[in-house]
């Protein structure tokens, strides 16, 4: 673990095993620790916040400059880590470190942009004031999924607004954060403004970062119940927090839209990171005009997709993190069978030769899915795509807003005014209009409903580590 600006083992002494989840190897231990190892690392936050927050916007833009250009040096090494310890292909794994260097850039930048505005008074002899300071301490507790780039989306802004923090990594992936934090260190973060405690319990945890009083801020990406679980104990103690929980992304295919330009984008975007990602498509509305040439499509691209370990050339799908994420795959799929639905390609777990090692199953399209079917109600997090047929157009966009998510939706229309409907009605924080990558360090990333509260990325972003303070100078 990283405390005061030391490598440190846990309190207790214990270490857990991390392991490759498409090999079942285990490739690496770390310190297994718990509600004393956070309290130590908060008091390092506590004491280096004085300093740190008193440092110019142009002394952090230029630490968060120097280790954006340590990410990008350092971007295959990164990325080979993160395909051995989560599993993606090689070719995702570059892609998400570049994405997660673009957030240090952005910030630092954004770290200048820092301002405050005088305001009007009804009095002449009143000015006013407003200026912002950072929030205090940060807890961060961070998701598998993509152990880097959500690593740089919470510590980019809140380094930029002048914070200190302390990360919680996932306890599946804290080779990446520890990689991470070192990229950080050499460029000169100072002892005590970033720490990390690593645990195979996240439980303890947690329950420290939301009772102690030194932590003014939690932030958080992963599933909704926990979400929920962390803003109720924050709340007790009145903490800022911004959650960044599931999702159940509609996909809609308009009749006017071109049905085999709209598979291959569902295609591409469903199974990514092998349909782990909170905004993956988990419902795929095709009109019926459409779904003959969108389901023939699909399946055809969805049966050539290779499965197997991230490192080897030509694979398209890795493993799912553990035997319980298949298992929740399996039985939705199952679940659907029973219920009527048709099983065209894949549908069962990989166990032949090395995958048998590993936690895969089988890039999946299921059709004539109908809402008694579990996986039409319930986040999915694996390679499963379920078509949807819809007749009535004006109906479409209610079905979409039919669940209690709001992360993100996608649509695909040739037609403008079509497009501009559904991207107001459509209740969902991030909208890809014939776009299946609608994310990007300069723009706000978050959700509504049960998919979270607050924003980051973009401006927004900076803001959520930010306070306003407001002065009345008589004169």
């Amino acid at each position: 673990m990283y405390i005061d600006g030391s490598w440190v083992e846990a309190i207790g002494g214990g270490t857990f095993a991390v392991t490759n989840p498409a090999t079942g190897e285990e490739i690496g231990q770390m310190p297994d620790g718990g509600a004393d190892d956070a309290r130590s690392a908060i008091e390092a936050a506590d004491r280096a916040f004085a300093s740190w927050s008193r440092t110019t916007a142009h002394e952090r833009a230029d630490i968060l400059h120097r280790a954006w250009q340590l990410m990008v040096d350092r971007s295959e090494d990164l990325a080979r880590l993160m395909t051995i310890e989560q599993g993606k292909p090689l070719r995702a794994s570059r892609a998400e470190v570049n994405y997660g260097a673009d957030f240090l850039r952005w910030f630092a930048e954004e770290a200048r942009r820092i301002t405050g505005e005088w305001l009007p008074s009804a009095r002449r002899d009143q000015r006013f004031l407003a200026l912002k300071q950072p929030v205090g301490v940060v807890a961060a507790v961070t998701p598998w999924n993509y152990p880097i780039s959500m690593l740089t989306r919470k510590m980019g802004p809140a380094l930029a607004a002048g914070c200190t923090l302390v990360l919680k990594p996932a306890e599946a992936t804290p080779l990446c954060a520890k990689a991470v934090y070192e990229v950080f260190i050499d460029a000169g973060v100072p002892a005590g403004v970033i720490n990390m405690v690593t645990a195979s319990d996240p439980v303890p945890i947690g329950d420290v970062f939301t009772s102690d009083p030194r932590v003014r801020k939690l932030t958080f990406t992963g599933s909704t119940a926990v979400g929920r679980l962390l803003a109720s104990k924050a709340a007790g103690n009145l903490q800022r927090v911004s959650v960044e929980l599931g999702g159940h992304a509609p996909f809609i295919v308009f009749p006017d839209a071109d049905p085999v330009h709209a598979a291959k984008g569902a295609g591409a975007l469903k199974f990514l990171n092998a349909g782990q990602a909170c905004i993956s498509p988990n419902r795929l509305y095709v009109h019926a005009d459409a779904a003959d040439a969108f389901c023939g499509t699909l399946i055809e691209r969805v049966g050539r997709l290779q499965t197997g370990n991230g490192l080897e050339d030509g694979i398209g799908v890795g493993p799912l993190v553990n035997d319980g994420a298949v298992a929740k795959v399996e039985n939705q799929v199952e679940d659907a069978r029973a219920k009527g639905a048709g099983v065209p390609v894949g549908g069962h777990r990989l166990t032949d030769g090395p995958l048998g090692r590993g936690h895969f199953f089988a890039p999946t399209v299921l059709t004539e899915v109908t809402p008694e079917m579990t996986i039409y109600r319930e986040e999915t997090f694996g390679p499963i795509a379920p078509v949807i047929v819809y007749d009535d157009v004006d109906q479409v966009i209610d079905m979409a807003n039919d669940t209690n998510y709001g992360l993100a939706a996608y649509v695909y229309t040739r037609d403008i005014s079509t497009a501009m409907n559904a991207f107001e009605d459509l209740r969902f924080g991030i909208i890809g209009i014939n776009d299946v990558n609608p994310t990007s360090a300069s723009a706000p990333f978050g959700g509504m409903k049960d998919s979270g509260i607050g924003r980051e990325g973009g401006q927004e972003g900076i803001g959520e580590y930010l306070e306003v303070k407001l002065g009345g100078f008589a004169i």
